[in-house]
């Protein structure tokens, strides 16, 4: 189970445009908390705790404690909208799960074992072509992360994702093939004296 982190937030009773407008003009961020079938909750929160939990690695895997007004939610970040000239938040969506909901989440692929994997020691680079993968799973099922073990992986070989062991209780969204999550490729002047000694 990964860490539960509280926010706590100010109840605001106003919707639309000109609200949230009014909210940031305060320096908050406006947001909202919504599902489980009950009625959506409006809140203004302080950017920086947003930010320190943005900076760090799973927040989208992670579950939140969003207090408003002293009553406390059990929630999981959906989304984040940042504003195109300033990139700070701007909006943040809050989905209220319990421990029964199934959600969508896309959980960080971390690689183990670089410093000793064959074909990175031989030159290789390690092309990833997935940092995420979108699974299924309860909350309290939800990994930090996946990890794919580099120890014995050569030189242009493929890391499928079939390479991940996954936890009880969570599925990939995907599973129709066995996709690729990334690649050790040969660097190019590697590339380039193998052709010449062809």
């Amino acid at each position: 189970m990964t860490e539960v982190i509280t926010f706590t937030v100010q109840k605001r009773d106003r919707a639309g445009k000109g609200a949230a407008r009014a909210i940031r003009r305060q320096g908050l961020v406006p947001g909202v908390i919504y599902g489980d079938k009950q009625t959506p909750v409006m809140f203004a929160m302080d950017p920086r705790p947003l930010l320190a939990a943005l900076n760090k690695p799973g927040f989208y895997t992670h579950q939140y404690d969003v207090v408003v007004d002293g009553e406390a939610f059990r929630c999981m970040a959906q989304d984040v909208q940042f504003g195109v000239v300033s990139d700070a938040p701007i909006h943040v969506d809050f989905l209220r799960v319990g421990k029964n909901t199934v959600v969508t989440t896309a959980v960080p692929v971390h690689f183990d074992n670089q410093d000793t994997c064959p074909g990175l020691k031989h030159g290789g680079v390690l092309n990833i072509v997935r940092h995420e993968v979108e699974v299924h799973a309860k909350p309290d099922d939800v990994p930090e992360q996946l990890v794919v073990d580099l120890a014995a992986a050569e030189l242009n070989d493929t890391i499928h994702f079939s390479a991940i062991t996954l936890p009880a209780g969570v599925t990939p969204v995907i599973t129709d093939r066995d996709f690729t999550i990334a690649t050790i490729i040969a660097p190019s002047g590697l590339k380039s004296d193998e052709a010449q000694g062809e």
